[in-house]
């Protein structure tokens, strides 16, 4: 027994010896503290992180001495020797340059950015928080190479490198790892449904092709946001935004955003947080009258179409009205001569009564955190849900309302590797488009035919009465709309609630979505167990399920499924040349296979020269891809002046739409030729049966030569593909950092739109005739017997972009941060050869960004302003084609810090000049807001 006692006794003083803890507080230079600092003992994955106070408890098996290293991003690490056991360690961080912070995204592995061997950009905390944009994600503008586009106060698309819409495919977004686009749109919602500014960590933004790394979709750059982790960030802190919004169109218009952010460690095992942001206020209200299609119209002229006006999209030729009427005994004989061949559009409502603008946002999130043994191993639930509303310009514009999305993840994960799977589900709510609400309003008082027929009449009157041609156009304008609902009254209204309640487009404009897409994927890095370089290998799984119930795709029967997968491995090794110069070398590669189309092999290798440790040279080549999104591939949807119509091999066939005589869309000569009144006929002549629109409407429409017609016939949807060259370097001279890259990119099947006009029959060969030889294509089209489609399909043309970016940062006079950047964007394409190509580049050549600021002028206070200009370049995109002017803005903010209480007051105003601009064709000014603002335990 008393053997037995000394034993455990031993056993006893051994553990008690071999434990050492060490204590203490981690704070910044000026004595805040620092939440969430790691502290690890060098050599070993055994670590702690500080609680939201900066205070740490570290207790080890290992006896003194050793060394710690404490690391936090923004600041330099520190390491420090631990001599006794009970130590209290103290430790100031010392604040680091840019180029001393660690990124993940370029090489999925942690980095200093000074070393990533490809272009990647950085906004941390210190950023974030010194921002003077409204919030985080304006704040990503100031961003070198970054362009973001204003479609609404709540939506905004991010883009670097050209190639840009509102739908913008070729970007993609990643919050914690999940993919967070719409699976109806294929592309993110902006932050509208994204984080709470209390939760972010850190956003990465890697511009240009990584598809060997991320897949077919990052192929123009990625945004990674990564969230707080509950282990090492606890507590409560939120936020409250309060100020205006001003424009000259909508007024001063109040302005609501806050958040909170809760999180608890119940212990070493498990954590958890729960996150709530709600914002609100008036969307930028887009009013212009200009003509949309730029031919100098003005709401005076008889075939109006304005660029904010709706309903006037719908144009006929008056003349072919006249002879239908004659051909049915409703006008007298040889009532056609007095009519012009011109057309006349209906008479449309502005935006504004179509919409209030309402700009709001509702989300949540929330995460279980599992670590069963107490180390890096880590099992994690996190759900998210979003609903909100917002202004969405595509090929129309639409009103977003109360529009949902929830994504669930489950991931398990440690330093070394992580698997995760997560869903993502849209629903629609009661969004609908604007354009249709505008036409079947028009509709719901009086029918097309109808309208039309009285105006003929009404020409016909004022010109036997002796009126002038433009006088006879207004009379009969009058006529037509005599009766006509309009804004504010009960019937517009009654009118108006039908129409967006209404999925049908030939009576309403409501559109539906529930589509999911379902993804998993996983990496492997084997730095622990191979020496000789670092490896690692992954793969992703992805299923798409488009449910619009034919609102948006050609789903009319069912659900839309389709799959797609991909696998990669990287290896990176780093080489000392000499004791000044260390080579690091990168190598990936990646297969991705959609069951669309056939596989693809994706690239990457890369060079980085460290010399001096204070300059740095990389090098990379590239090759990128993308599969046709869900719209290129599947959408079928009439927008107005054409039908949009995807290019996958079994979908234009899926788009079958009805044409009759009795509501004009066939002329009784087409009746007569195909032997039926109403007809039924499908897409697929937008691809094998189809003359540019270009054309039809400026070659023959004012020759009348058939030779003018141009075969069009697009090819179905394929694959594009990109090859990409950078050259770059980061630098430190003195306090002064420089940070430069180059690029050229030439891209071969580009993905795009062509505008086609398919006949209702007849050959576009032109080897069908009528008996007097007159091809019965040439007379489809003379009877309007046609269909204007939107296809989507490559270009045949190598399309390619080049440009540049430098960043230059220092700190001047005292502590002053300076920093200043120029990007340069170019596209090298013949769009005069290719007319009826659209590449939508939509990219100034010339961006040029400002700021100056100092965190501490005073104690406490600090402040920051931001100028940017951009030079004019024209947008085009299916909504409408413009140029957009140069415009430059400045925002600035001043802040004060009260310790005590643990908060930050901001004050601050974006386009504090009031000069009022905007990023595209079709979308509202963006004025100015004026804002202050109230963060607690957000340090």
């Amino acid at each position: 027994m008393k053997t037995t006692l000394k034993l455990f006794a031993m056993l006893f003083c051994v553990v008690c010896f071999g434990q050492t803890t060490v204590k203490g507080k981690i704070m910044d230079n000026s004595g805040l503290p620092l939440p969430g600092a790691n502290i690890v003992v060098v050599g070993t994955s055994s670590g702690t992180s500080s609680d939201f106070d900066g205070n740490y408890v570290l207790t080890v098996d290992q006896e003194p001495p050793f060394s710690i290293r404490v690391t936090y991003t923004g600041f330099q690490d520190q390491v420090i020797e631990v001599t006794s056991n009970d130590q209290t360690i103290d430790v100031t961080m010392v604040e680091g340059n840019e180029l001393d912070e660690v990124v993940i995204s370029a090489s999925r592995t942690p980095e200093r950015i000074f070393e990533s061997p490809v272009t990647v950009e950085r906004f941390g905390l210190k950023e974030i928080k010194n921002t003077a944009s409204v919030d985080f994600y304006d704040g990503l503008e100031n961003l070198k190479g970054v362009d973001i586009n204003t479609n609404s106060l709540t939506f905004k698309s991010i883009n670097t490198r050209g190639f840009a819409t509102f739908a913008n495919t070729r970007f993609m977004q990643l919050v914690d790892g999940m993919d967070n686009s719409a699976p109806a749109l294929n592309f993110p919602l902006g932050n509208l449904l994204g984080m709470t500014e209390t939760d972010v960590l850190s956003v990465e933004l890697l511009p240009g092709a990584a598809s060997a790394l991320y897949g077919a979709n990052a192929f123009n750059g990625i945004l990674f946001m990564r969230s707080k982790n509950p282990f090492d960030h606890q507590g409560i802190s939120g936020y409250v935004k309060r100020g205006i919004t001003s424009q000259e169109a909508a007024g001063d218009n109040d302005y609501t955003d806050l958040g909170i952010r809760m999180a608890y460690k119940f212990s070493e095992k498990f954590a958890v947080k729960v996150n709530f942001g709600y914002l609100k206020g008036t969307d930028w209200a887009a009013v212009s009258e200009e003509d949309k299609l730029n031919r100098g119209l003005t709401r005076a002229d008889i075939d109006y179409d304005g660029i904010n006006v709706y309903g006037d999209e719908v144009s006929t030729n008056i003349n072919g009205v006249a002879q239908i009427l004659e051909g049915l005994g409703l006008a007298p004989a040889g009532a056609s001569g007095l009519i012009p061949s011109v057309n006349v559009s209906r008479t449309g409502y502005n935006e504004r009564d179509l919409t209030n603008y309402n700009a709001e946002s509702i989300k949540a999130d929330w995460g279980l955190y599992f670590r069963p043994w107490e180390n890096d191993f880590e099992i994690q639930y996190v759900g998210k849900i979003g609903s909100g509303n917002t202004i969405y310009q595509g090929a129309n514009r639409y009103n977003i309302k109360n529009f949902f999305l929830q994504q669930h993840k489950l991931e398990i994960r440690n330093d070394n590797f992580f698997v995760r799977g997560y869903v993502t589900e849209d629903k629609a709510g009661d969004s609908y488009d604007m354009v249709f609400t505008g036409i079947n309003i028009n509709r719901a008082w009086k029918d097309d035919n109808t309208w039309f027929g009285e105006y003929v009449s009404g020409y016909i009157g004022a010109t036997l009465s002796g009126a002038t041609d433009e006088q006879a156009h207004i009379a009969a304008r009058q006529v037509a709309d005599t009766g006509r609902y309009l804004p504010g009254t009960p019937e517009f209204q009654a009118a108006f609630n039908r129409s967006v309640n209404d999925p049908d487009l030939s009576t309403g404009s409501k559109f539906q979505d529930n589509s999911k897409i379902y993804h998993g994927d996983w990496n492997y890095n084997f730095g622990d167990l191979v020496n000789f370089a670092e490896i690692q290998v992954g793969g992703s799984v992805r299923r798409y399920s488009l449910n619009s119930f034919g609102t948006i795709y050609t789903d009319v029967d069912g659900p839309i499924n389709y799959d797609e997968f991909g696998l990669y491995t990287q290896l990176q090794k780093s080489l000392e040349l000499s004791e000044s110069v260390e080579l690091k070398l990168t190598g990936s590669l990646r297969y991705d296979k959609n069951e669309l189309f056939d596989g693809f092999f994706s690239p990457r290798i890369s060079a980085g020269f460290t010399v001096n440790e204070n300059h740095n040279i990389r090098a990379s080549f590239q090759t990128g891809f993308r599969n046709p999104t869900t719209q290129d591939l599947y959408i079928g949807l009439n927008v107005g002046r054409a039908i949009l119509v995807g290019g996958a091999p079994d979908n234009p066939e899926r788009d079958v739409r009805n044409y009759n005589v009795n509501d004009g869309s066939l002329s009784p000569f087409g009746a007569t030729i195909l032997g039926q009144q109403s007809v039924d006929i499908n897409a697929s002549g937008a691809y094998n049966n189809s003359f540019f629109a270009n054309s039809v409407l400026n070659g023959f429409a004012n020759s009348g030569n058939p030779a003018d017609l141009e075969i069009a016939n697009s090819n179905l949807a394929q694959p594009e593909q990109v090859s990409s060259y950078e050259l770059g370097y980061r630098g430190k001279f003195d306090n002064i950092i420089v940070d430069a890259s180059a690029y050229y990119n030439r891209y071969q099947d580009f993905l795009a739109n062509e505008t086609v006009v398919s006949p209702f029959y007849g050959d576009v060969q032109l080897t069908q005739t009528l008996p007097n030889g007159v091809p019965l294509a040439v007379a489809a089209i003379a009877n309007g017997d046609f269909e204007a489609y939107q296809t989507y399909t490559n270009a045949d043309e190598d399309v390619n972009s080049y440009g540049a970016a430098i960043q230059v940062s220092t700190k001047v006079l005292d502590g002053f941060d300076l920093s200043a950047n120029y990007t340069y964007a170019r596209l090298d394409f013949d769009t005069e050869a290719n007319p009826d190509f659209r590449t939508n580049f939509n990219t100034p050549e010339h961006k040029v960004k400002l700021s100056f600021g100092k965190t501490e002028l005073f104690k406490n206070f600090g402040f920051n302003t931001s100028w940017r200009w951009s030079d004019n370049f024209f947008w085009e995109a299916s909504f409408g084609d413009g140029e957009v002017p140069a415009y430059s803005v400045l925002d600035a903010q001043i802040n004060y810090r009260i310790p005590s209480l643990k908060t930050t007051l901001k004050v601050g105003a974006t386009n504090l000049l009031q000069d009022e601009y905007f990023t595209a064709f079709g979308t509202g000014f963006i004025g100015s807001m004026y804002y202050a603002s109230l963060t607690i335990n957000n340090l």
